[in-house]
């Protein structure tokens, strides 16, 4: 679980510093090109989830956060936390989940500043914590799927 905690650390760390800077340097609804056509750096107050779904849910977000660190502790033995990926990808949950909760909690909206578009396609805008979220969920899918393919050979055998 130790690992678990230092990543998890980590990321609400780095998420809650990037926010911190781009609050501090970004004027809200500001737009700035690190790559011209590709990549903006925006401040965008998000109070809704992902791709801003269910906007102006703030309070119910905290409480769905909130709820689910809660059940991941709880639960934290079904994870398959023996193997290093998904202490990984726990840790990245965790982390992310936490930064994103902090932001509910100190701000009432949360911090949305990676901005990617390619001509008129455009992806919302995100954050660390966001993507921590995504990597964390899909390594620990690979993971699982890995290690249940390496039994059922292995079984076979």
């Amino acid at each position: 679980m130790k690992r678990v905690a230092v990543i998890a650390a980590a990321v609400a760390i780095i998420d809650q510093l990037t926010k911190f800077l781009v609050l501090r340097f970004i004027g809200e609804n500001e737009s700035r090109a690190v790559i011209e056509g590709f990549f903006r750096l925006v401040n965008v107050r998000n109070t809704g989830a992902a791709f801003s779904m269910f906007p102006d849910s703030n309070l119910l977000l905290t409480v769905i956060g909130v709820l689910t660190i809660v059940a991941l502790y709880t639960f934290r033995h079904s994870f398959g936390l023996n193997l290093v990926g998904c202490q990984i990808a726990f840790g990245l949950i965790l982390g992310g989940i936490t930064g994103n909760l902090i932001d509910r909690l100190w701000h009432q909206h949360v911090v949305d500043f990676l901005d990617f578009h390619i001509g008129t396609h455009h992806w919302p805008a995100f954050n660390v914590a966001d993507s921590a979220i995504c990597i964390g969920v899909g390594l620990y899918i690979l993971v699982s799927w890995r290690n249940e393919r390496q039994q059922t050979v292995s079984q076979a055998s």
